[in-house]
């Protein structure tokens, strides 16, 4: 299969914007697809770094450098807008570079959904596909892949409760991961850890009460302070970190003895609870969203819907099994998500090159790859 991706225009695709999970979707997409066989071809920033067989500058340095040559983004959220100068460079040359090289069936992926519809828009026919959503904005494309069912069922609706009109390509494939970016340890220091927007959505408040509360440490690392969030000073048994690079989350993630990601929305995912379980880190999340699919309670770690709930989980932190954490993770390795992947790509494929379509049986079907997850982990 041949897939044509698209990068988030006000990002670089590399591991620089480790804070992107977008940005990071694009790489690890690349590389997991281009492992299997497939011909990726990317369009993003003349200084992306991604596994690819042609990599299509599409931004330029001076371009992008007028809006986002800085390291803003390591201080404060990202910020964008979809009719500046970067992404006027962005589609225009897009939509003139997949012209150049769009074959019959070719895959188009929209990363950034709306932020990079014009594109899609100029190649409509192409398949185009949303391959990783886990913004709030309705699907534009007809083949849409949602990373957990929670934000699935929450962009169907309480109305498909009593309709039946199913989105059969409507499908979910979780986030994933390159294992060989993370080290996996057992061995724990006395502190938890918060990785992520420093705000009060991904509950940072509650992450830093409940460990007063219970008198331990907490490290502090991601986009934006705890002034920014009204703390006139960092609390005695807080440290700050700010923004860290691959490698140092690397080595904060595996020594953690726990993690916060109290997330007051309903998250769409919350990539960094699986980088938690892939150092062997147990979580501790709200009990909604995309946590009630991957934190499981009691094994990797715990989901708490009262401060009662936090600060008990906090404090029994030790009673779940780094290796249960890990094992869990590893559902999420770029290995094993590809083949979901690919099985649904091959489904949607059978739309176009056959007669039967939704009906193509496929006589060598062994498995049904997103029904099988190897829990390897035992219960206490």
């Amino acid at each position: 299969m041949r897939f044509h991706c698209l990068a988030v225009p006000h990002t670089i695709s590399n591991s620089d914007y480790v804070a992107c999970a977008y940005t990071q979707k694009v790489v690890k997409f690349c590389k997991m697809m281009k492992q299997r066989g497939h011909y990726i071809i990317h369009y993003g920033h003349e200084d992306s770094v991604v596994e690819c067989d042609e990599n299509v500058s599409v931004v330029s340095k001076e371009t992008f450098n007028e809006l986002y040559g800085n390291d803003n983004y390591k201080h404060k959220f990202f910020e964008y807008d979809t009719k500046n100068s970067v992404y006027q460079e962005f589609h225009k040359n897009a939509i003139e570079e997949v012209g150049k090289r769009k074959e019959k069936n070719d895959f188009l992926l929209a990363f950034w959904g709306y932020g990079v519809k014009d594109v899609c828009d100029a190649h409509s026919d192409m398949i185009c596909v949303e391959p990783g959503i886990g913004y709030t904005s309705a699907p534009f494309c007809k083949w849409a892949v949602f990373e957990s069912y929670a934000l699935l069922h929450s962009q169907m609706g309480i109305q498909k409760v009593s309709r039946c009109n199913p989105e059969w390509y409507w499908s979910v494939i979780p986030n994933y991961f390159d294992i060989d970016d993370f080290e996996y340890s057992s061995e724990k220091e006395d502190y938890f850890l918060f990785v992520g927007r420093v705000y009060d959505g991904k509950g940072i408040h509650i992450a830093i009460q409940v460990t007063k509360q219970i008198g331990a440490k907490l490290l502090v690392c991601g986009q934006n302070s705890l002034k920014d969030c009204g703390y006139t000073e960092t609390p005695d048994h807080v440290t700050e970190i700010g923004y860290v690079g691959k490698e140092k989350r690397k080595e904060l993630m595996s020594k953690a003895k726990g993690a916060f990601i109290a997330s007051l929305y309903t998250e769409p995912f919350g990539g960094v609870q699986i980088e938690m379980l892939l150092s062997g880190t147990p979580t501790i999340t709200t009990d909604w969203g995309a946590f009630t699919e991957n934190n499981i309670h009691g094994i990797t770690g715990y989901r708490c819907r009262t401060f009662e709930h936090f600060c008990w989980a906090a404090k029994n932190i030790e009673n779940i099994s780094p290796e249960n954490c890990r094992n869990f993770g590893l559902n999420f390795t770029l290995d094993k998500v590809g083949k979901m992947y690919e099985e649904y790509f091959k489904s949607v494929l059978d739309v176009f090159e056959t007669k039967d379509g939704w009906y193509r049986l496929n006589d060598d079907r062994q498995e049904l790859n997103y029904l099988t997850k190897n829990l390897n982990i035992s219960i206490p």
